[in-house]
């Protein structure tokens, strides 16, 4: 199936209802900066605008620039992420940080192919960031810009098939304008993320009514074609909450994984894990209820035991890795969501 015909239409009216009804006024949106407009497009990645706001405010506070980010321990930039979650994107965004500052001199890469070489950074970033920063020309294709094309040029098939990828990415850079790619850009985000949205789009106030199959067609609900249904993975884990009534012990993950280089209680049962890190257990290790939590790929459920210890700090618990935390500190510290539910549940018993 040929792809329509490259029109300057398309691109004419996203420019023209962005200037008027597109957002102006996010934090990132006022700088040249490559590092502030990296940042805010790796947070924004599955997660809310919304959401990211505070924590965009929160990391630039920490780290100012590329070379404190770099200089930063990933513990560090880590804690700072907690509860955002999709953690592979601060390890990689301190990777990418470290890789800027060694290869390149802590100077930001220009071209979208230079950046799309660096870790955690795929080809949309990267030509968000160039457009973004550089006024570089070149096509954008993340999720809501994908529903976007799909709907509007009736693009079948699920958008994450390796053929219909390849189609959206022809079509998309067959629709960009001469210039003006900045406001384009944004419009196509702006568009997909305010108007052209998953569930109950506003095509009455489409800049696209007219020209989008969907909307003239009624097929909004059926395109973009949806996933093809599979079970989700169901995973389970037992932890241990050692505390001593005002402390709980928690461990430092490994790099990779789920939560990985963040804090969270030892997995295990409590008899299994007392003796290896040296605590003396005050009566028996109670179950407490199960607590579920939906990542996007799987769902996990965690079967946390409470177990009393003597209040005093182990050699081998801390020589391995584990840190103590205050348990009224839970609400504010830097943890993973489901163990900040755990504590609390912790912390009210």
């Amino acid at each position: 199936m040929p792809l329509p015909p490259a029109t300057s239409d398309f691109a004419a009216r996203l420019i023209a209802w962005q200037a008027q009804h597109g957002r102006h006024d996010l934090p990132w949106q006022r700088t040249r900066d490559p590092y502030r407009i990296w940042l805010s497009e790796i947070m924004l990645q599955q997660t809310q605008v919304g959401t990211v706001i505070p924590y965009y405010a929160r990391f630039l506070e920490r780290f100012p620039d590329i070379a404190a980010l770099a200089a930063a321990p990933q513990a560090a930039v880590l804690e700072l992420w907690a509860g955002l979650g999709y953690y592979a994107r601060a390890r990689n965004l301190h990777r990418c940080a470290q890789k800027i500052v060694a290869e390149h001199g802590g100077i930001f890469p220009r071209e979208a192919e230079k950046i799309a070489e660096l870790p955690g950074i795929g080809r949309s970033t990267a030509a968000a960031v160039a457009a973004f920063a550089f006024g570089a020309r070149g096509a954008i294709l993340d999720g809501n810009v994908k529903r976007v094309l799909a709907r509007c040029f009736a693009v079948e098939g699920f958008p994450g098939q390796v053929a219909v990828e390849h189609r959206l990415w022809a079509l998309a850079e067959s629709l960009l304008p001469a210039a003006r790619i900045e406001a384009y850009t944004q419009g196509l985000m702006d568009l997909g993320a305010t108007l052209c949205t998953r569930g109950r789009p506003r095509c009455g106030d489409c800049p696209l009514r007219g020209l989008c199959v969907a909307e003239r067609e009624e097929r909004q609900a059926s395109l973009p074609t949806p996933r093809p249904a599979k079970a989700v993975p169901q995973r389970e884990s037992t932890v241990t909450l050692f505390t001593d009534g005002r402390r709980v012990l928690l461990e430092r993950r490994p790099p990779q994984g789920i939560w990985g280089g963040l804090l969270a209680p030892p997995e295990g049962k409590p008899e299994d894990l007392a003796a290896r890190l040296g605590l003396r257990p005050c009566g028996a290790a109670e179950e407490l209820p199960a607590l579920r939590h939906a990542f996007t790929h799987f769902r996990l459920t965690l079967r946390p035991w409470r177990c009393r210890v003597e209040p005093a700090a182990p050699t081998a618990a801390d020589a391995d890795g584990h840190e103590w935390v205050d348990l009224a500190a839970h609400a504010t510290a830097a943890l993973p969501t489901p163990v900040k539910k755990l504590l609390a549940r912790l912390a009210a018993a």
